[in-house]
């Protein structure tokens, strides 16, 4: 896909300069201790919301993260500016219609685009996901992001690029054509803001690495998979730019590759007003979404995208956190693990005839249980891997037995070592989650032969599901 043009320096430093750097940082680190595990965690009845945390539905980490983004550029995208045309008035019926704007939610030139769409209060009839696995990238491989579409008077005109789309948007919608001012050009004041202001232009995409950049397979068409729910009718969005939770519901839509009419609500805005009748009753908060192919009218950016994913995916995607991690650490734990389980057991006894006889009678258990269930996935109570692996099978409708070791592999929370030890013997893992289908081991969440995820994706769990039924229907 061709990249749009860089915002040129005048716009640049016309724009309002980060305020500190320290809290980006702090940020990230943050984000790497939650990674690590270092995040609070509970056993019991505590498990789901645990899941809920780490799992692509927001939770304290992206809410944090997703804060400090719209910090680091807390002058833009949040208030109407007074050189605004008012959308509400006799100004209003010779101003152009934004009908369409190609958008990826962590573009660089795509947010300071839409900066300026709340900033002058507008309307886009239809904001258009256009990442490099969308379907609009996929209608037209040579698609400019950003891309702006309007309507002069029953005339199209197209706009490609920030720095084109940014100069149209303050020509045709402020009263005096311009940017909001800042510090005089050329000033040592203006040099150093302009060059502060630039690093903060790149640093939402940092912090909300991974999210809002590409359409998860939950939600890609699929000759092996079938078709994806769509809405009939576009979804509405009352949203600004600057708002954290309102960043995390774009990112699901751009992920669903959903497209919605976003109708800007920042400070200042009369369209508050306006949001305020559309809930009638409810809380106008914002992020507010109307979903008038079902009659859903709902606030508070956790409850929309899990709506989100139970309409219009497949499933819920399991955490890109997780799965970052898993990649680093698995590969380092696995021969710990492997060497742990026995020992565990009790493979160090004098005596080894009692460890023998525990391990065969394990191995028993397993091969009983895996024989009499489609889907049987041992787990631990503690394990956000595990959270992740049953709830990604349950947001996609597939009935599983759980079987469950203990709280965690260390000792003290492991309740039955002699079957991770057999786990280990049979397939080679020690590790859990570990998923058996149809009496076959499928591995753990991101790891094994080939993985849940893995499996899932590709369709390879949805045939080994239904065959197994079949086998029994047989």
């Amino acid at each position: 896909m061709h990249r749009s043009p860089r915002v040129s320096s005048r716009l640049q430093s016309m724009r309002s300069p980060v305020p500190s750097l320290p809290a980006a940082l702090t940020s990230l680190s943050l984000l790497f201790a939650t990674a690590a595990g270092f995040a609070p965690a509970v056993g019991g009845g505590a498990r789901t919301s645990a899941a809920t945390g780490l799992r692509s539905v927001p939770g304290p980490l992206d809410t944090l993260t997703s804060g400090l983004a719209s910090i680091v550029r807390i002058q833009n995208g949040v208030t109407v500016s007074t050189r605004a045309i008012g959308q509400y008035g006799p100004a209003r019926k010779f101003l152009p219609t934004v009908k369409r704007l190609y958008d990826v939610e962590n573009d660089r030139d795509c947010r300071l685009v839409r900066e300026r769409v709340t900033e002058l209060d507008l309307v886009v009839e239809r904001v258009i996901p256009s990442c490099g696995n969308s379907r609009a990238a996929s209608d037209d491989p040579d698609l400019v992001v950003p891309t702006l579409v309007a309507d002069e008077d029953g005339d199209e005109v197209t706009v490609e690029g920030a720095e084109d789309i940014l100069r149209y948007l303050n020509d045709k919608f402020t009263v005096d054509g311009e940017e909001d001012g800042g510090p005089a050009a050329g000033s040592e004041e203006d040099a150093v803001g302009e060059l502060l202001n630039t690093l903060s232009t790149y640093l939402p995409g940092y912090l909300r690495a991974g999210r809002g950049a590409a359409v998860t397979a939950a939600a890609v068409e699929s000759p092996v998979l079938g078709p994806v729910p769509r809405p009939d009718v576009p979804l509405v969005l009352y949203g600004y730019e600057g708002n954290q939770f309102c960043r995390l519901v774009r990112e699901v839509l751009t992920e669903l590759d959903l497209p919605y009419e976003l109708r800007c609500a920042g400070k200042g805005s009369k369209r508050r007003d306006e949001l305020a009748d559309v809930a009638a009753g409810q809380k106008a908060t914002q992020p507010f979404l109307v979903d008038p192919n079902t009659k859903v009218k709902m606030a508070e950016s956790k409850d929309i995208v899990e709506y989100l994913y139970e309409r219009y995916a497949r499933w819920t995607p399991p955490s890109a956190v997780l799965g970052g991690l898993s990649s680093v650490v698995t590969p380092l734990l696995r021969p710990v693990y492997g060497a742990l389980a026995p020992v565990q057991a009790g493979s160090t006894r004098d005596d080894t005839s009692g460890y023998d006889a525990e391990i065969s009678l394990a191995r028993a258990e397993i091969y009983e249980e895996i024989s009499r269930r489609t889907v049987v996935v041992y787990t631990y109570d503690l394990s956000p891997f595990c959270s992740e692996a049953t709830d990604l099978l349950r947001s996609a409708g597939i009935k599983f037995r759980e079987v469950s070791l203990g709280s965690e592999w260390l000792p003290g929370l492991l309740r039955e070592p002699a079957k991770r030890a057999a786990l280990l013997e049979i397939t080679g893992q020690s590790s859990l989650p570990h998923v058996f289908v149809g009496g076959e081991s499928i591995g753990g969440l991101y790891s094994g032969s080939p993985g849940l995820l893995e499996a899932m994706e590709s369709g390879r769990l949805q045939r080994m599901v239904e065959e197994a039924r079949e086998a029994v229907r047989s």
